[in-house]
């Protein structure tokens, strides 16, 4: 079987990364191409995946997004024309299906946020299978077209399963030139940003604030963009490190004491790693972090206050599920 990956988006890479392997070690052939987004590409870089680089990310503005779909569809097409792929395989790559319909080829999309509505009425109405968190409902996903024979639940979270073999590594803290005696804080930006005033989600602003005048706190900020990345050098905040380059994402959070963020990977690798977690997300919160905040396991924040800034008791055993069940669902 001759399979296609497209990769969109940063937290992709990890996704696939295990996904990947165990299917090159059952003998299949995998070829995967990338969009130029976040830090995809670096992290593919530090990943060691070979990748073909086909596009980039059209920014918020719908017709922008409409006119990338068409001509990133149009591209991958080209690309594949006569590779003659068996099965094509994506977290939600709205390019990818598209192209594998004009091109009848299989494809197989994965997600675990069932509001992302404009993904989802294209991917789950022309995608032949569906692979999603059994938490989702079945019932939110068939108002985007999708029928129960194409819809693949799988226990647990996407992160238990590419965290699978996952051995932390402190040395990340030395590359960042902090040490353990203070409290560690991993804060991540939201998925949008305002490239000239504020965050979209002015929450996030204030906790920054916050955290930076709190001497005996460590604040390591991960930015999506660019330009993110230059807007909070600019604020040249004490006690606030602004992550250069990708790092080893996964160590950093499971060393940190408390974890930050407006996106939902970053939260849920910190609740698989055990490390307490507060989420700032201002969209309308899907059926896995609802469980996960009525389970404790991950914390709604108002207001900066209420952040325990406090050292991490224990590094918990960690429960997680091997990548090939995924595999399983993919190819049977």
């Amino acid at each position: 079987m001759n399979i296609w990956i497209d990769i969109t988006n940063s937290p992709h890479v990890v996704i696939f990364k295990p996904i990947i392997e165990e299917l090159k070690g059952r003998g299949y052939s995998v070829i995967v191409t990338a969009r130029e987004f976040a830090q995809t590409v670096p992290m593919l870089e530090m990943h060691k995946m070979e990748y073909t680089l086909i596009g980039h990310h059209r920014g918020k503005n719908f017709l922008k997004k409409a006119a990338g779909l068409f001509s990133r569809t149009r591209d991958l097409v080209n690309f594949a024309r006569d590779k003659k792929f068996d099965l094509a395989l994506s977290h939600g790559s709205n390019d990818l299906a598209a192209a594998s319909l004009f091109l009848k080829i299989h494809h197989v999309t994965m997600f675990d946020y069932e509001y992302a509505k404009i993904a989802h009425n294209i991917n789950l109405r022309v995608s032949k299978k569906a692979l999603y968190p059994d938490l989702i409902p079945f019932d939110v996903l068939r108002s985007y077209g999708l029928k129960s024979e194409r819809a693949f639940p799988y226990p647990g979270l996407k992160e238990e399963y590419y965290l699978y073999g996952f051995k932390p590594d402190n040395k990340v803290l030395s590359q960042l030139g902090i040490d353990d005696n203070k409290v560690i804080v991993t804060f991540r930006t939201p998925p949008d940003a305002a490239l000239y005033h504020r965050f979209e989600n002015p929450l996030f602003d204030d906790i920054l604030n916050h955290l930076s005048q709190q001497s005996n706190v460590y604040t390591i900020i991960l930015p999506r963009t660019v330009e993110q990345r230059s807007r909070l050098k600019d604020l040249t905040l004490k006690n606030v490190i602004v992550t250069d380059n990708v790092i080893d994402a996964q160590s950093l959070i499971y060393f940190s004491d408390v974890v930050i963020s407006a996106g939902g990977t970053i939260n849920r690798e910190a609740v698989v790693l055990g490390t307490p977690v507060y989420t700032i997300f201002a969209g309308k919160m899907g059926a896995i972090d609802n469980h996960l905040i009525k389970m404790g396991r991950l914390r709604k924040l108002i207001s900066p206050e209420e952040i325990e800034l406090k050292k991490k008791d224990i590094f918990p055993e960690l429960n997680l599920r091997e990548p090939g069940i995924l595999v399983d669902k993919i190819i049977s």
